[in-house]
């Protein structure tokens, strides 16, 4: 992949661990499409990376529909001259709480964003991979898509979809030059989790790293599958945990 030509559509990408792989992945030179709901703050992340010297766009959608996912596949292709070469979904929300307490609103609006969102705009944007004969498509995960954890049923289950996904299209698009993987996360430090406070430190101590995660250090583990160093890497699931999963 010539990253000076690349052009990469990051969901969620106006924060937390979005942000950290649109920085990372323009510092390499790849042109950076950077998709939220909030739009002061896609406007700051646009305006941090082309101060550093990058290339980005920010398109303000909300992604909780088919049309919606289509029509931000289709204006990033538009802003990546007729290609998008990398598409991280990492765009999700993530409510806790017991199965008999979720609402069907609640559930709705979880496996829209969870699942609807990267399932059409893999529809639209792995084709052209394929046409083009080269692509990555990184889905962000979860570690309690391998587990199961009280009050943790309709997040879990969204993103256990998502790794079964990342199975499917690996299979459908790879033979094509399309790459897909997964990285779940474990306890990470973000602008979303902050409101889980010493849950969130609680939550990591389970694990033999003992600590949550940075979004820094879960970009790493994205960049890396997203770019040429993992040319050899289909339908993996890059467990980035702290080694939760292991033990």
């Amino acid at each position: 992949m010539n990253t000076k030509q690349a052009t990469a559509l990051i969901t969620g990408g106006t924060s937390g661990i979005g942000r950290a792989v649109a920085n990372k992945l323009a510092a390499q030179g790849i042109h950076v499409v950077v998709a939220g709901r909030n739009g002061e703050r896609g406007e700051q992340t646009v305006a941090a990376i082309r101060a550093a010297g990058g290339k980005a766009d920010f398109v303000q959608t909300d992604l909780f529909d088919a049309s919606s996912a289509r029509l931000l596949a289709k204006r990033a292709v538009e802003l990546g001259n007729g290609l998008v070469d990398i598409l991280v979904n990492n765009a999700g929300v993530f409510p806790f709480g017991p199965t008999h307490e979720t609402t069907e609103e609640d559930f709705e609006r979880v496996y829209a964003l969870n699942v609807k969102a990267p399932y059409f705009l893999v529809a639209e944007l792995a084709p052209l991979m394929a046409e083009s004969g080269k692509g990555t498509i990184v889905n962000i995960s979860t570690m309690l898509a391998d587990y199961g954890m009280s009050g943790m049923s309709l997040y879990g289950s969204s993103k256990a979809a998502v790794s079964l996904l990342t199975k499917s299209w690996a299979a459908e698009y790879g033979p094509k030059g399309v790459r897909v993987n997964t990285v779940s996360p474990g306890p990470t430090r973000t602008e979303g989790t902050n409101a889980m406070g010493e849950g969130l430190d609680q939550l990591a101590a389970q694990a033999p790293a003992g600590r949550p995660a940075s979004a820094d250090e879960i970009a790493e583990a994205v960049v890396f599958l997203a770019t040429d160093r993992a040319s050899f890497i289909h339908g993996a699931n890059l467990a980035v945990d702290g080694g939760q999963t292991a033990v």
